[in-house]
């Protein structure tokens, strides 16, 4: 049993006398009544209806929350069923019991004196109007001049919570069952009806009215109602819209909860009405379109800043502000190393820099590179690596013509197969050469524009030509063989590789032999013989009589008149 006097009241703002008084009394009691009377409804019999809800159940008794400072109470064989807490029914109060709980009694339905109305609206489907009265288990129970069930699954509900507000409203339902065992006895007749399909067929006829109402393009006020992964679904009275998730904001969004909520108001445009009634809708048509300032924002070469939205095969979204997005192509993220991905070089989220490479307004799109923004490593290339000048590399990848050496981020150079050795012929690079490995090599070749770079390891290598060019300058006396003689100049073998034409007098060829047999002479140890001989490591051979005409296959003495140490040029004359 409740207390009536306040439990929110401290003590000593209430003094015993004041709660004695007759005063008192009548004001209290009539402030109760007051209170009473305003959590209750009027029923067609004059006394109040009240929504009460089952608040626990004893052994004979079921109290009721009826929204007054105490309960009421209702004797169980009140119920054909016993309820559960939390149930529903109509209860009007007729008094108050001893012990100070108020004495109720459940709304009954009043019975017809026959069910012909009943039977004529069943049989044609009709639709007819009643008063919720209870909610029960699995359901409530409608006054439609009779007690009927309506099951929770035809209520028209969503959830149970919603479906208690229906207690004490007039609702339209249809009878889906009519069955009567005996007239004579009302409780025995069976009356199932159907809520849903009533609030289905108004809420199509509604819809209807809608659409019939609005058209493509129209401006219109909605409520969202629900989200989806793709969308929103927003009432714009009477009729659902779809607000699709590309259709909220001109910029990516990743999920509409980001940006909307259940119960938000919103402006939209009305985007398109399908054959089948679907309507979409549309939130961003109704802003400016960034791509509308992006001609006087943005000029190609200028360098911007923007976060990897999404990326692709071929390359990665960059926003550079809200709906305004430019393509790194993959081709454009490195210099030098080839990208398999662009997820190897950006991630999505990330802040990067970039140049802008293309504008197409007409078709809104960027073109942007990332290694632009880190300068060109080419721009500098000539003056770093001039032709004739040494470098040193790594070795980073071979092909079956030659190997490639890193110089510098995003420069490589190629060293051609023929320019690896000269000591023997090679069927691969890699016969010699190791991914990884630092070469010494020549810069033969730098073209700028084609970002080629051709070097040579065998130039460095010292050859016997190198070895006679520097021992001997112009002027010098040597010896050497005479190969061939062709009109009237002859070519001469120094030593092992070092070849150099001479001039020879008209009148020394016209004396000039027949070649000698040289059957008895080792011509191969000619080329040794003739090394040592420049370089003073042997004793001179004995040569023809300086007076005798050259001839081929002579040993003789010769003059330098030109030594070109750059050129590697050699140029003799009889001595």
């Amino acid at each position: 049993m409740s207390n009536m006097t306040d439990p929110n009241t401290p003590e000593s703002a209430v003094s015993p006398e004041a709660i004695e008084t007759p005063e008192t009394t009548e004001s209290f009691n009539a402030l109760l009544k007051q209170y009473e009377q305003s959590h209750a409804s009027t029923s067609e019999h004059g006394r109040k209806q009240i929504n009460a809800t089952v608040a626990a159940l004893t052994a004979d008794s079921v109290l009721l929350d009826i929204g007054y400072k105490t309960e009421g109470i209702l004797p169980l064989t009140a119920f054909t069923t016993p309820p559960a807490p939390g149930d529903h029914f109509l209860v009007t109060v007729k008094g108050r019991d001893e012990d100070g709980y108020y004495q109720l009694n459940v709304l009954r339905s009043a019975q017809p004196k026959d069910f012909s109305s009943l039977e004529e609206a069943f049989a044609a489907k009709g639709i007819v109007t009643g008063t919720v009265t209870g909610m029960v288990k699995g359901g409530l129970t409608v006054d439609v001049g009779a007690r009927a069930f309506l099951p929770a699954s035809r209520s028209g509900t969503r959830d149970a919570a919603e479906m208690a507000k229906l207690v004490g409203q007039e609702i339209r339902v249809r009878i889906t069952k009519f069955e009567i065992e005996n007239e004579a006895a009302p409780d025995a007749v069976n009356i199932v009806v159907d809520r849903r399909s009533v609030v289905e067929e108004d809420e199509k006829a509604t819809k209807a009215t809608r659409l019939a109402e609005i058209q493509e393009g129209d401006l219109v006020s909605g409520t969202v109602r629900s989200l989806t992964p793709y969308g929103a679904f927003v009432d714009i009275g009477g009729t659902d819209g779809l607000l699709h998730i590309s259709d909220i904001a001109w910029n990516r969004i990743a999920k509409p909860e980001d940006v909307l909520s259940v119960g938000d108001s919103l402006s939209l445009k009305v985007l398109k009405i399908d054959p089948a009634g679907k309507i979409s809708l549309g939130l961003k048509q109704l802003q400016p379109h960034p791509w509308d300032a992006v001609p006087s924002k943005y000029k190609v070469g200028d360098r911007v800043t923007g976060t990897v939205t999404r990326d692709a095969d071929f390359g990665a979204f960059v926003e550079l502000e809200p709906g305004v997005e430019g393509l790194v192509h993959i081709s454009e993220m490195a210099w030098g190393k080839k990208v398999r991905k662009p997820s190897d070089l950006v991630k999505v989220g990330e802040t990067v820099e970039a140049v802008i490479l293309s504008i197409d307004t007409e078709s809104k799109r960027i073109g942007l590179g990332l290694k632009q923004a880190l300068g060109d490593p080419w721009a500098d290339i000539p003056q770093r690596f001039h032709v004739g000048s040494a470098v040193e590399a790594p070795i980073v990848s071979f092909t079956k013509f030659g190997a490639f050496v890193q110089l510098a981020e995003g420069v490589e150079g190629m060293i051609h197969i023929s320019e690896i050795t000269a000591e023997k012929r090679l069927n691969h690079p890699s016969d010699v050469l190791r991914i990884g490995e630092v070469v010494k090599a020549q810069v033969l070749d730098v073209d700028k524009e084609k970002r080629q770079l051709r070097l040579s390891i065998k130039q460095l290598i010292p050859s016997d030509l190198d070895e006679f060019l520097a021992d001997h300058q112009q002027g010098d006396t040597v010896t050497g063989r005479i190969i061939s003689i062709d009109d009237s100049k002859a070519r001469v073998e120094l030593g092992e590789g070092i070849f150099a034409p001479c001039q020879l007098p008209a009148a020394a060829v016209e004396e000039a032999p027949a070649p000698a047999s040289t059957g008895a002479v080792d011509l191969s140890a000619l080329g040794s013989l003739l090394k040592a001989k420049w370089q003073g490591a042997a004793p001179a051979t004995s040569t023809k009589p300086k007076a005798e005409a050259p001839g081929a296959g002579q040993i003789r003495s010769f003059r330098i008149s030109k030594l070109d140490h750059e050129a590697k040029i050699i140029e003799l004359e009889l001595a």
